[in-house]
């Protein structure tokens, strides 16, 4: 159906409305440029999210603020979330739990060593844990992570159809590869108080790089902070993603998402950086991290050694 102003001049519906013909096709080339620049950022958000597929508008816009830079487009955080959540591609958490640490044993119990500790560089503390992964057959596997909690880094890793000692061990064995023995007398290892971290091969491969050993007093995930966080990363913003059935498929995504996380992720509490980068840099980085230690937030400078 035909507008009753459609045989009105363009000239005198201005006049009527107070505006000039430039502005009216300043505001219509302005819409259109926005639409544009719009379907550019969700076509960025598509890509990036087929690798990334659940991360959140936060880490979206600290990668794709080069992108925007060089499109010269100009979108705060505001309204990227604005953007996203008008297009329905939010992300929802979902919270679950399943007990993975079994603490009522004979073994040896080791002192909590970092309740007032600081990391100010890599390798001078590791946090350890264990979560489980429900797959499409409904089954669990159970990663083993060991993270760097200076740069969050993942340094270790190994998915198994158990929980045994052994599988924890591998991911040790990995997080040491890069290291000979005896050089990390200013290592801390520190973990809950499973069978796993108590068990006599794991110990003694701690004892034998003269790594100081560390575990949790009580059952508050505040204790071992920084590895429920990776945890809950790794889970929900990738492996939750996709669908697999057997174990040789999950190793391959495991590796593949690691290297994702490790690489590509940027990570608000060490300045929206990379945790490879952070964990390998010569050169000090200015920028401020937060340090969430139990229950009090401390600000350090990320000076990495």
């Amino acid at each position: 159906m035909k507008s009753n102003f459609s045989h009105i001049g363009l000239a005198k519906l201005c006049g009527w409305f107070g505006i000039t013909r430039q502005a009216y096709y300043q505001n219509t080339w302005d819409a259109i440029t926005s639409t544009l620049e719009e379907d550019l950022v969700i076509q960025k958000v598509k890509q990036i999210r087929q690798n990334h597929r659940r991360m959140g508008a936060r880490k979206l816009y600290e990668m794709l603020e080069p992108f925007m830079l060089e499109h010269q487009i100009k979108m705060g955080r505001d309204a990227l979330f604005n953007l996203l959540s008008s297009n329905n591609m939010l992300v929802r958490r979902r919270k679950r739990r399943i007990q993975t640490t079994n603490s009522f044993h004979w073994l040896r119990k080791y002192p909590n060593l970092i309740r007032n500790f600081i990391p100010i560089a890599p390798n001078q503390l590791w946090v350890s844990d264990i979560t489980y992964w429900k797959i499409n057959t409904g089954e669990h596997l159970y990663i083993s992570f060991i993270t760097d909690a200076y740069s969050h880094k993942i340094v270790g890793y190994q998915v198994a159809e158990t929980m045994e000692a052994i599988e924890s061990i591998h991911a040790l064995q990995m997080a040491l590869s890069e290291f000979g023995k005896h050089n990390h007398v200013n290592l801390i290892h520190h973990s809950d108080r499973g069978i796993q971290y108590c068990s006599h091969a794991y110990v003694k491969l701690l004892q034998d790089y003269n790594i100081e050993i560390s575990m949790t007093e009580n059952g508050d995930p505040l204790e071992n902070a920084v590895a429920e966080r990776i945890n809950g990363i790794i889970k929900e913003e990738y492996l939750e993603t996709y669908e697999i059935k057997y174990l040789n498929e999950a190793k391959e995504l495991l590796k593949e998402v690691v290297e994702l996380y490790n690489n590509e992720r940027p990570h608000m509490s060490i300045g929206n950086l990379t945790p490879n980068l952070i964990h390998h840099s010569k050169t000090p980085i200015k920028t401020k991290k937060l340090w969430k230690n139990y229950y009090r937030k401390k600000t350090t400078i990320v000076n990495p050694i």
